[in-house]
């Protein structure tokens, strides 16, 4: 374990749980998507994270919510990405759609995250020899500073069409704070641009049989700390205009994957992950 490593903690740890998440998909035969870097990027903290966040309630496959939550974000970058688009990923982590997926020309690719994780990510991928696809300008950041202002000084345009994207980020935030990061990506948009995001419903927070995972997640010291049960209202009320309003159980993020069993149809009180993407008329 590096000390790089050793140096994220907190909501970052959360990057390397993802990652060991998304190399244990890619091992599937069934697999939704390919990540032959994330496990490189997990290393041993990140499938250590794995197992803290494995409750008795879990498969050992896992929840099949992140390996649905990765495939539904690929597939919204390649249906809204087009030439000469900025792409900007917010609290972008250990995210590797630079290297792995198909990018149009001129595309350039800005990730917002934090100085620890961007570092690790740099430094672990380099060493492995990687390539990106995609000009890509890491931007070091807390979004509880001005990222604005830093997204802009990497050489953001507001005047250009900008695809944004926040997997995993929304419910770390306290609420006026995700409320505002939004806001800001809409006021610095140019007309046509598009988000998407994650969120959870509050429902998580009252379940019984959510606790020992919160209570994990509070141990990790990266607690979920936001939910909403109406996220076409949180779209609206941050500027955007609705465009998919989903779950995981539905026709367009299920993959094969999710229980029929648990499909929102069939257990409506089931606590609510909603995936959801909004553009800027």
């Amino acid at each position: 374990m590096t000390n790089e490593t050793e140096a994220i903690n907190g909501v970052g740890d959360t990057a390397l749980w993802t990652a060991a998440s998304r190399a244990r998909e890619s091992r599937r035969p069934d697999r939704l998507f390919s990540d032959p870097l994330a496990g490189v990027l997990a290393g041993p903290k990140g499938v250590e994270l794995l197992k803290h966040f494995h409750t008795s309630r879990a498969s050992d496959e896992g929840n099949p919510f992140l390996p649905i939550r990765t495939r539904w974000f690929d597939d919204y970058l390649e249906t809204w990405v087009g030439e000469g688009h900025q792409v900007v990923g917010l609290a972008a982590g250990l995210d590797t759609r630079a290297f792995r997926l198909e990018w149009p020309d001129g595309v350039t690719l800005y990730e917002v995250d934090q100085k620890a994780v961007l570092a690790y990510k740099e430094s672990t991928l380099a060493a492995a020899g990687a390539k990106r696809g995609v000009d890509t300008r890491t931007v070091p950041v807390d979004l509880g500073d001005d990222w604005p202002a830093a997204l802009r000084a990497a050489g953001f345009d507001p005047a250009k069409p900008t695809v944004w994207f926040a997997e995993g980020l929304l419910f770390y935030l306290p609420e006026a704070l995700a409320h505002r990061v939004v806001r800001d990506a809409a006021a610095l948009s140019a007309p046509g641009s598009v988000l998407a995001a994650d969120l959870i419903g509050t429902g998580i927070f009252r379940f019984p049989y959510t606790r020992e995972f919160l209570r994990r997640l509070e141990a990790a010291d990266s607690p979920w700390v936001f939910g909403t049960d109406d996220p076409a209202r949180f779209l609206t009320d941050c500027g955007w205009d609705p465009i998919d309003v989903t779950e995981p159980g539905k026709a367009n993020a299920n993959y094969g994957r999710w229980p029929e069993a648990a499909s929102p149809a069939n257990l409506p009180d089931l606590p609510r992950s909603h995936l959801v993407a909004g553009r800027l008329a």
